[in-house]
C-alpha cells in the first residue's frame, strides 16, 4: 500500500525539542524526494523543509532555518524532521510529503502527490 505515516508530534513547551518521523511504504523512497508541511487552524499549508533524493541537498522555509533539520534514511523508509528551540508560532499540523522526479518547486504544494494523515505538534509559551 502507498502510504505515508507521520509520528512524533505532542505537546510542549517554549524552547523544547521534538523529533518527528515519517513512515514511507508502497514505493521506491531512495529516489524520492520528500518534504514537510504545516498548517495552523485558519491558515494556508506551508512549507517547512525539503530534502532532495539525488544528493541529500535540503531546503528550509526562512522561519525555521537553523533550528530544524530535515533527514533521510532510505535504508529505514523514513524522512525525519528534529525541532529544537520550539516557539508558540510552530503550533500546527505538520506533514510529510512526496516530490515526484521533475517537479522542481520544492515550496509548492503541488510539486507534491502523496501525503501523510499529519501529526498535531502544540508548543505553550
Amino acid at each position: 500500500q502507498v502510504r505515508l505515516v507521520e509520528s512524533g508530534g505532542g505537546l510542549v513547551q517554549a524552547g523544547d525539542s521534538l523529533r518527528l518521523s515519517c513512515a514511507a511504504s508502497g514505493f521506491t523512497f531512495a529516489t524520492i524526494g520528500m518534504a514537510w508541511f504545516r498548517q495552523a487552524p485558519g491558515k494556508e499549508r506551508d512549507f517547512v523543509a525539503a530534502v532532495r533524493w539525488s544528493d541529500g541537498g535540503t531546503y528550509y522555509a526562512d522561519s525555521v532555518k537553523g533550528r530544524f533539520t530535515i533527514s533521510k534514511d532510505n535504508a529505514r523508509n523514513t524522512v525525519y524532521l528534529q525541532m529544537n528551540s520550539l516557539n508558540p508560532e510552530d503550533t500546527a499540523v505538520y506533514y510529510c510529503a512526496r516530490r515526484p522526479r521533475g517537479r522542481v518547486v520544492v515550496t509548492s504544494t503541488e510539486s507534491y502527490d502523496l501525503w501523510g494523515q499529519g501529526t498535531q505538534v502544540t508548543v505553550s509559551s
